[in-house]
């Protein structure tokens, strides 16, 4: 079984988890910009963070057979940085790169000022550079955020079927369906979602614009989950063709509409000499 995980975080994550993730059928991934944990100091610690995502990062997760790609944006909770802002005259330099598929994550955290000014803008860049837009809602007072982030959208001009509305629940799928964006649902080992309540949630609202994803980063997660959703999936009576429908062909739809998808199969890790910018992806034996 193929899978597109269309959300996780794999700078935070180990070469294991490159390994598990491909013996478990992992092809394809999109990883977009995050927040380190720590606050940045400044706008400039973005660039080398950017750098890393379309070259370094890539080249890692081809050494283990998976295609990486990834979206770039200032994220909601470092809008209201004013030490981070600066970056959004950034953003251009690498909204036209190669693996580059959305703009994002984008939206809002808190629900300030601050981070309207950050989301309509790159929205505009979305419009500008003719891609999708990947959008976080809050995880607090979700539902009035999902609300105000769909009137957002509206407001911007980006047609729906380029926005993808992460971290749906319960509460909040009926809307953003209704509003014909996609619908993006995080699986986690304690919040968000789990794999059964995905079934659920797939079993009343069908497997049309849904996108399934670990969100796996350097907190406590899973990269393994969207896996698991596809056993809970098989076990629960939906077809393989459902599974390839929802965890490969969803994905691919949509952030195919950036035109950067690269999906020709690479082998599985072996141990190669091959670096990038001199480094390698090997220890011991000189490397």
């Amino acid at each position: 079984m193929r899978i597109f995980d269309p959300h996780i975080h794999m700078t935070s994550r180990t070469t294991d988890d490159y390994e598990a993730m491909y013996a478990a059928g992992v092809r394809a991934l999109v990883e977009p910009a995050f927040w380190l944990g720590q606050p940045r100091t400044s706008a400039a610690s973005f660039a080398d963070y950017f750098d890393a995502l379309i070259g370094w990062e890539r080249f890692r997760a081809a050494q283990f057979g998976i295609r990486h790609h990834c979206t770039i944006a200032l994220n909601p909770k470092e809008a209201n940085d004013p030490r981070c802002t600066p970056v959004l005259d950034l953003l251009p330099r690498y909204l036209g790169k190669d693996g580059v598929v959305a703009v994002g994550e984008v939206g809002y955290d808190s629900m300030t000022p601050e981070e309207d000014a950050a989301f309509a803008r790159q929205l505009e860049l979305a419009v500008e550079f003719e891609l999708p837009a990947l959008v976080h809602t809050p995880h607090r007072d979700k539902a009035s955020g999902t609300s105000r982030t769909l009137a957002v959208v509206r407001e911007s001009g980006l047609p729906p079927e380029r926005v993808a509305v992460d971290h749906l629940n319960e509460v909040t799928v009926r809307e953003v369906k209704d509003s014909g964006c996609w619908m993006g649902f995080s699986i986690y080992p304690d919040t968000k979602m789990d794999e059964d309540r995905m079934v659920a949630i797939l079993q009343e609202y069908g497997t049309d614009r849904m996108l399934v994803n670990s969100a796996a980063d350097w907190g406590r997660s899973d990269p393994l989950k969207t896996v698991k959703t596809v056993q809970a999936m098989l076990a629960s009576g939906f077809t393989e063709s459902d599974v390839d429908k929802v965890l490969w062909q969803n994905p691919v739809e949509f952030y195919g509409q950036s035109g950067r998808l690269v999906l020709d199969d690479l082998p599985g890790f072996s141990p190669s000499p091959e670096t990038f910018s001199g480094n390698s992806v090997l220890r011991g034996g000189g490397q």
